[in-house]
């Protein structure tokens, strides 16, 4: 779509080029910003010029993952090899994608960071990154600040971001690239967009279980288990949920039944190489 009030287009190359005037607007592959009518936005600052790494891998053997990252760069980066091909770290990244429905046109623009941004309940790259551990790493003026992927999203389309705040990278910890996962996902037609996403994580090395629910709720919700927990502890924690998000992708009290039966399961699958 044309953004007809767009007057200036830039592209920064140093950090300091990226102070905004009043009506400018940061675009990294601009797959939202140019689907429908900006009426205030006056001014387009591309992200992409600062060229920002895809992948780099820290210390940790974690990775930072930039935001300008389109999804399909994700899909291809070298994730670490997992004792669980099929339940590792890169198989949730497709499994993510592919429930929310992006198709290969949009996945080859779309950002990491700017599904972070917009906060949807659908944002895939949402939930991989809260089911995963990761850090968003936020540039702000002066410095930047650190803050969970759970805690970054605070409602349906609303983030801590702050005006003049930009998305650097999220990254994730290396005991999350080699955990076990699990994946439950749920949509009201055969080819719609999942209402219910659940995922499931044992790292390496532990009997702890991490659950993260997306989609379902108006924000990413993670419930940690230790390594006794039982079905019941579930329900438990799934009851003191008060962010459950209707939608015309489902009544939030069907969204709550089955997420807890899909964290149920998902303890049992884990559970299962514990013992």
């Amino acid at each position: 779509m044309d953004l007809a009030m767009v007057t200036s287009y830039r592209v920064p190359r140093t950090r300091t080029e990226l102070s905004l005037t009043p009506g400018e607007r940061v675009v990294g592959g601009g797959t939202w910003l140019f689907s429908e009518p900006q009426p205030d936005v006056n001014g387009l600052v591309d992200l992409q010029g600062l060229g920002w790494p895809v992948w780099e891998e820290l210390p940790d053997g974690g990775v930072r993952i930039g935001a300008t990252a389109t999804i399909a760069q994700l899909l291809a980066a070298p994730w670490p090899d997992a004792p669980w091909p099929e339940a590792s770290a890169q198989r949730l990244a497709a499994q993510c994608a592919d429930a929310l429905l992006m198709s290969f046109k949009v996945q080859r623009a779309a950002t990491v960071g700017g599904n972070l941004a917009l906060a949807l309940p659908a944002g895939a790259m949402i939930a991989l990154t809260a089911a995963l551990g990761g850090e968003v790493v936020v540039w702000r003026a002066g410095g930047e600040r650190r803050q969970p992927v759970e805690a970054f999203v605070v409602g349906p389309g609303a983030t801590t971001l702050a005006t003049g705040e930009v998305i650097r990278a999220i990254e994730l910890p290396g005991s999350s690239l080699r955990a076990r996962t699990a994946f439950r996902r749920l949509a009201l037609s055969e080819h719609g967009r999942s209402g219910i996403v659940v995922v499931g994580r044992r790292d390496a090395g532990s009997s702890d279980v991490t659950i993260t629910i997306t989609g379902a709720t108006g924000r990413p919700v993670v419930l940690r288990l230790p390594a006794d927990a039982t079905p019941a502890d579930v329900r438990a924690l799934t009851r003191r949920i008060e962010v459950w998000y209707e939608d015309p992708h489902g009544a939030a009290d069907w969204k709550a039944a089955v997420s807890t039966a899909f964290a149920e399961e998902i303890l049992a699958e884990l559970a299962e190489e514990r013992r």
